[in-house]
């Protein structure tokens, strides 16, 4: 999953709203900005297999630290007390770790069994949506407007709201998740790395003009 994580993000943003909406932006892909550094890093593998799926060419044999159930709830925690070191609330700071780990759960229904309970030698899950393309679109839409809906309708009455910038982006990430599953394979891992890398923080950082927010909590 992409795009979907990205509903995650918004109602955890309604929920707890003191932290930004970019924050929760990376933490529901705080596992998958770890692993691609650590994809460059040589910590963690992957392999460009053209049409390995019929969604996308990953084949995903080495992230037993970002995309484990253990790892996954122990970045989760991490997060959580950073955000209470920073100040950011109680209840955001549990919010935001609760945004990392939906990144796990979020991605068992569509992943090749690549996920493992603790590491390599574990039991791997992942239900493997991903050889169908429709029903993963159906998926992820379905994820990000859910999210989104919650959210904007919690800013209904509020005047200063950007609406017009909140529907452009919202579009913008429609269509991203669209086009996704028909983009050119990258000519290698390193080169998936760092296209997710930007992204994941130009999404971030658009996230946040479409709300109107500075990337600061609000107190």
């Amino acid at each position: 999953m992409f795009i979907g994580h990205y509903g995650a993000a918004y109602a955890a943003k309604t929920v707890a709203p003191k932290a930004p909406l970019a924050a929760y932006f990376l933490a529901v892909q705080a596992l998958d900005v770890l692993f691609s550094v650590f994809v460059l890093s040589g910590v963690e593998h992957m392999e460009i297999v053209h049409k390995y799926t019929s969604y996308n060419p990953y084949r995903l044999y080495d992230m037993p630290i970002t995309h484990s159930l253990v790892g996954s709830l122990g970045w989760a925690v991490a997060v959580a007390i950073l955000a209470a070191i920073v100040r950011l609330p109680r209840r955001e700071s549990l919010w935001l770790g609760l945004a990392v780990f939906s990144h796990f759960i979020l991605d068992l229904p569509v992943h090749t069994p690549d996920l493992t309970i603790a590491g390599n030698d574990t039991a791997r899950l992942g239900l493997g949506l991903w050889n169908n393309v429709p029903l993963v679109l159906a998926l992820e839409l379905a994820m990000l407007l859910g999210g989104w809906l919650l959210f904007s309708r919690s800013k209904r009455s509020d005047a200063t709201f950007p609406k017009q910038r909140n529907r452009i982006f919202l579009g913008v990430l429609v269509l991203l998740t669209i086009v996704t599953p028909f983009t050119p394979d990258p000519p290698s891992p390193a080169s998936f790395a760092v296209q997710a890398l930007v992204m994941y923080f130009a999404l971030a950082w658009a996230s946040a003009w479409s709300v109107g927010e500075r990337l600061r909590s609000k107190t």
